[in-house]
């Protein structure tokens, strides 16, 4: 039986992620929006793509949840961007209400699925979600250190002028501002790239990397950016779907790993078929351990405006 991925939000990072998945045959794709008509035609554009691509994933965009029963993975893309003038406590409480809808008919019509959160403010939605379902944390992650640590490994390449698969990189806490680029543990073919890049230049690289987004956003002005995340989640939902035991920096819902506790942040996480199977702790500098608390200090602040 074909695995069965939901995709909740058919905006761009939504739409891409059902093309990414089903281009790879990982699974059977529904895309859901509250907009009428318009995961319908996304959904069926794709389906009509699929005999040139020769693949056999089968593609329908719904108003109704009924259609997402039995999902193995709900994605969820769905939330509001912030508009000019709008604070950032506005659009967290939009939102949280928003996921609390989301979740409650998510969980109601698929209640052994594992969900990958990629709403913003990420760290946020993931901890609102997280409780929303009542499911263990295994099955609630945020997507937000994959996409974060793509963005690292595409600038190191670049400043190097290396095949991006010779590079690995780790970005952990939040996604956001305070994010924890780790120099220390990203490696070109094994060499650690402090020996590599001078400490000036990494820097630059490094608060590149923080900015990713942002930068982005500049450059398109009335939208945000939605190939890299939507890479980045599927990413996951392969690892989840072949059982890959895959290391991936994830937010997951730390209780006591890294001295934090209640709260999601982001860490190296193995994913596998039951969703997140171990999180993984490195050694930390205490520079660098400040930092991650900074991040952790940055998302607790978020999830007291929301009360969860």
């Amino acid at each position: 039986m074909r695995k069965k991925v939901t995709i909740v939000g058919s905006g761009n990072v939504g739409a891409t992620a059902a093309h990414w998945i089903a281009s790879k045959e990982l699974a059977d794709v529904v895309l859901i929006d509250i907009i009428e008509g318009v995961p319908q035609g996304k959904g069926l554009d794709l389906l009509e793509a699929m005999p040139i691509e020769k693949r056999d994933s089968y593609i329908i965009g719904t108003n109704d949840y009924a259609d997402t029963a039995n999902s193995d993975i709900v994605v969820i893309t769905a939330g509001i961007p912030r508009k000019p003038g709008m604070s950032r406590d506005d659009l967290l409480n939009t939102n949280h209400k928003i996921m609390k809808d989301v979740v409650s008919k998510a969980v109601q019509y698929s209640p052994n699925c594992i969900l990958i959160i990629v709403s913003n403010p990420l760290d946020a939605m993931a901890q609102a979600a997280y409780k929303m379902s009542g499911f263990p944390r295994e099955r609630v992650i945020g997507m937000a250190g994959v996409l974060d640590s793509a963005r690292f490994r595409a600038f190191i390449a670049d400043e190097l002028k290396v095949s991006v698969e010779n590079v690995t990189a780790f970005v952990l806490g939040g996604h956001g501002d305070t994010m924890v680029p780790l120099p220390r543990y990203s490696t070109v073919a094994g060499i650690p790239i402090t020996e590599l890049i001078a400490p000036e230049r990494l820097a630059q690289l490094v608060q590149r990397t923080r900015d990713g987004g942002a930068e982005i956003v500049k450059y398109l002005k009335t939208g945000s950016a939605y190939y890299a995340p939507s890479a980045a989640t599927t990413e996951m939902v392969e690892a989840i779907l072949k059982d890959k035991k895959k290391i991936l920096p994830c937010a997951v819902y730390l209780e006591g790993e890294y001295g934090i506790k209640g709260l999601f942040v982001g860490v190296p996480a193995k994913l596998g078929s039951k969703g997140i199977e171990q999180v993984i702790q490195i050694k930390l500098t205490s520079e660098e351990q400040a930092a991650l608390n900074k991040s952790a200090d940055a998302v607790k602040e978020l999830v007291g405006v929301i009360g969860v």
